[in-house]
């Protein structure tokens, strides 16, 4: 059976929580950007940015990647990857870059998003975000920011859904075999 493991709320209050968090560690927004990994991280890095603003008064620049070309399961899908916009409109060099993606699984796509950036510039650093870590990592990548760690299975799933889809802000776990609605 489904479960919402966050609400609007709780996903507010994480938000809000890692906004803070990346504020502290970075010393501020000097040369700090987000880039949002297609789909789910846009909304998380765009939101992430206009809280940093509330807090700072100064608004990061704030970046989409689409990662599907650098994944490493291309060989293996039956069709054609959809490509999604890329739009970085400010240089990655020496920026301090908050990666950010909705849900945090093998660590996969977040390898290819690094090797994506790292063909646009070379940043100071990468740092990243994600509202839900769920475990079992393939690749040994860790998030810096995390909204909520939750335990799955491997055959779960977990959707975030967010108001700029005309959906409800929350995270469902999908138990194996349910159907996501």
């Amino acid at each position: 059976m489904s479960s919402e493991i966050l609400g609007s709320l709780e996903i507010a209050r994480a938000i809000s929580r890692m906004a803070h968090e990346i504020i502290e560690r970075n010393r501020g927004v000097e040369r700090l950007c987000l880039i949002g990994v297609q789909r789910g991280g846009v909304y998380l890095a765009e939101r992430l940015a206009e809280r940093i603003q509330s807090i700072e008064g100064e608004k990061p620049p704030v970046g989409t990647l689409d990662v599907s070309l650098y994944r490493d399961d291309l060989s293996l899908r039956r069709e054609a990857p959809r490509i999604k916009e890329t739009d970085i409109s400010f240089s990655l060099n020496e920026m301090r870059v908050i990666l950010a993606d909705d849900v945090l699984f093998t660590g996969r796509t977040i390898r290819a998003a690094m090797d994506a950036l790292m063909d646009m510039g070379r940043p100071a650093l990468i740092q990243l975000a994600t509202l839900v870590d769920r475990g079992h990592r393939e690749l040994p990548i860790k998030a810096d920011y995390v909204g909520k760690n939750i335990p799955t299975s491997r055959m779960d799933l977990v959707k975030v859904y967010y108001g700029e889809e005309g959906e409800t802000d929350r995270a469902v776990l999908y138990k194996e075999g349910e159907s996501i609605r």
